[in-house]
């Protein structure tokens, strides 16, 4: 059986790949259509897809192929500004000019596309979809066949003749009603700016659209909206502003400066648009500092860190991101975000992948504000003098001298994981140090990496750099859960850690209800601090209740968490099979027997519950079975798949209501003892 599937696999990738290298120039319309639908559906067995393929699949596949003929319109623009024509006759002369006017009245009439013949659209997709070749626009840069492209193209500049998008996509051949379609605000892309310029106003409408995105489509429609080509043009515009940034940058301050430091994320994109809307986005007068970990344990660390790149590239001195532990190949392979970019990017997935982990080496390690501030995700380090020429065995304590940002500023960053020795061994310790109540600074013999250091250190290091406050991150509520220590549990978004006389060191995390997937969650708030004149170290926290956010797959394998961290292969990868279609879990036996995706429902309730456990945290209960359900049984006119959701839903409905009259009646029964008890001993009492 299994070799069966291979077969029919196999089969279906060479379909792909015959209609990825075919010409669609002859092609009308409603050919086109057939080939792509018949290349979705192949697709769909490739990737192993339970989901139908239908008409919307074959429109947003067409919209995709248009929103990258757009972009690539502009890098002809550009190239052709960039170019010297001396030389050329008056034909070729005449060739590129229409062919500049041609990509101008592609991207300025966009998402507008022309209509004038049936194998316009044909063209347009035969250039810009994966791997289709002979374009005439492809030709066009070779300057040949220019009569060709002339007399095809000649009305993409004619207003008369213009059609939108709808209009273009819509085959009336008798095709089934779609199943399932994009939202209507969908139906254009998360466009890249013109001329490369982002402006407040698009960062801001990005935000709005992500978060939209969030709660209307699946992530296998994620690559539909947010191209591979705007996740490279923002990745490279924002690398090539942080690799240009120091290892502890220097934030100067205004008197009306207002500096916002940011904890941990953790792809809870949610929380971090309220803290936006709470706090106030970027402006001149206002600086954000984000202390790492922006990537792994959440939904959406895309989107998460599409946003701040985003405001990175607009404010590049407005916004500052620091390294997190979590922003590595080691730590996005084991808890999740690896697995999200390929859910949202299926066959793209490794190059996006690829992209963010450059993002992440380029990122800063520290920050200095106002010249008495130190912000990092982990902490401390050690001296550079002092780091060990080989690996250290972990189960021995290890004494080790401070270091200085001296010498963290001659650390080199640019490694997708965390060395575990040599004098940059640095870059490890300012990402995975924590703090402890005893004195000194050793070697973290519980984990990998990292040192612990004590309240001596904390106050040698704000000494020799005269500082006030050091505010760092790097643990959650279930990191303090775990310790013996009189260390604050961070249920509030923030902890102090240590108060000396040269000034303190604070904890920040900012996600709250964490972790957003597992049985063990903390009611936590997330917090931000608020830093400003005239006392720049003198911080207040502001806590914040988690945003509502979609319920979603989890993309965190949980028996990871039982693997040996040192047996896990940081380079290995995953097959799009088993990556692109993440599924829910249910509890044994009580999942949904029917499809729910017919109904455009993808995140069904299962028969299990988060209730509190009594100790500041939620446990998963599962739901019980009632023997009789009201409601049931249904209208007979009740067509499938209606029939059955209704039945699964009554179900559970009334499997909730048995659980709350059962735990109601003994509530009564035990407060019917104790007050029973209570007028025994009142009785005894009397007598």
């Amino acid at each position: 059986m299994d070799y069966r599937k291979e077969r029919i696999r196999s089969g279906c990738q060479k379909i792909v790949e015959g209609i990825n290298s075919m010409s669609l120039v002859n092609l009308d319309d409603q050919q086109v259509h057939s080939l792509v639908m018949m290349r979705e559906i192949a697709r769909g067995v490739v990737d192993d897809r339970d989901k139908k393929v239908t008409k919307s699949d074959v429109i947003t596949a067409l919209r995709y192929s248009i929103d990258k003929m757009v972009c690539a319109s502009r890098d002809i623009i550009q190239i052709l500004s960039r170019m010297s024509f001396e030389g050329l006759d008056d034909q070729r002369m005449h060739l590129v000019t229409r062919m500049k006017e041609i990509a101008h009245g592609i991207v300025d009439k966009q998402p507008r596309v022309p209509l004038t013949k049936p194998d316009l659209l044909a063209e347009q997709v035969g250039f810009v979809d994966e791997g289709m070749r002979d374009s005439p626009l492809v030709e066009s840069t070779k300057i040949c066949n220019g009569d060709a492209l002339i007399n095809s193209a000649q009305s993409m500049t004619n207003e008369d003749e213009m059609l939108d998008v709808e209009h273009v996509l819509s085959f009336e051949n008798g095709i089934d009603e779609v199943q399932e379609s994009l939202p209507p605000c969908f139906r254009q892309y998360l466009m890249w700016p013109p001329d490369d310029c982002v402006t407040t106003e698009w960062v801001q409408y990005m935000m709005v659209f992500l978060e939209q995105a969030s709660q209307k489509i699946l992530p296998s429609e994620f690559c539909r909206v947010v191209s591979t080509i705007l996740v490279d043009k923002l990745a490279d515009a924002a690398c090539s502003i942080l690799c240009k940034e120091p290892n502890c940058v220097e934030i100067i301050c205004q008197e009306d400066s207002r500096i916002i430091v940011v904890g941990d994320i953790h792809g809870q994109f949610h929380d971090l648009m309220f803290l936006f809307k709470h706090a106030g986005v970027p402006s001149e007068n206002q600086i954000y500092v984000f202390n790492g970990n922006y990537v792994d344990r959440g939904a959406w660390g895309i989107e998460v860190f599409l946003v701040l790149l985003a405001w990175k590239v607009l404010m590049p001195h407005r916004v500052y991101l620091l390294r997190g532990n979590h922003e590595s190949r080691y730590c996005t392979a084991r808890y999740g975000f690896k697995k999200e970019v390929w859910a949202k990017y299926g066959d793209q997935g490794e190059e996006v992948y690829n992209k963010f982990l450059v993002c992440f080496k380029a990122l800063p390690l520290a920050s200095v504000i106002a010249s008495c501030v130190y912000t990092t995700h982990g902490g401390l380090f050690r001296s550079i003098h002092a780091a060990p020429s080989q690996k250290l065995k972990r189960n021995k304590t290890h004494r080790v001298d401070l270091g200085s940002l001296a010498e963290l500023s001659e650390v080199k960053r640019f490694f997708v994981d965390c060395p575990h020795e040599g004098p940059n061994v640095l870059l490890s310790d300012v990402l995975w140090s924590r703090p402890s109540t005893g004195d000194g600074l050793r070697d973290n013999t519980g984990q990998k990496f990292g040192l612990w250091w004590g309240p001596d250190c904390t106050e040698a290091f704000l000494k020799q750099h005269n500082l006030k406050l050091i505010i760092r991150s790097h643990e959650g509520p279930d990191a303090r859960a775990g310790r013996d220590d009189d260390f604050g549990d961070i249920l509030s978004g923030y902890s102090l850690d240590h108060d000396g006389e040269l000034g303190k060191l604070y904890t920040l995390f900012s996600a709250p209800h964490y972790p957003q997937f597992g049985k063990r969650r903390y009611n936590n708030k997330g917090a931000y601090a608020v830093l400003k004149s005239p006392d720049f170290a003198s911080p207040s926290f502001h806590s914040f209740k988690a945003a509502e956010r979609p319920m979603v797959d989890h993309y965190v394998d949980f028996d990871a968490y039982n693997m040996d961290s040192s047996k896990l292969d940081s380079s290995q990868s995953a097959s799009t099979s088993t990556l692109c279609a993440p599924q829910r879990v249910y509890p044994d036996g009580m999942g949904p027997e029917y499809d729910f995706g017919a109904l455009g429902i993808y995140n069904a309730p299962c028969w299990s519950v988060e209730l509190p456990d009594g100790s500041g945290g939620t446990q998963v209960v599962e739901v019980p079975r009632a023997s009789l359900v009201e409601g049931l049984p249904l209208p007979p006119n009740i067509q499938e798949p209606h029939k059955g959701a209704y039945e699964y839903l009554l179900e559970l409905v009334g499997g909730l209501k048995h659980m709350i009259v059962a735990r109601e009646t003994e509530n009564r029964a035990l407060v019917s003892a104790l007050r029973s008890r209570a007028r025994k001993r009142k009785g005894k009492g009397n007598s």
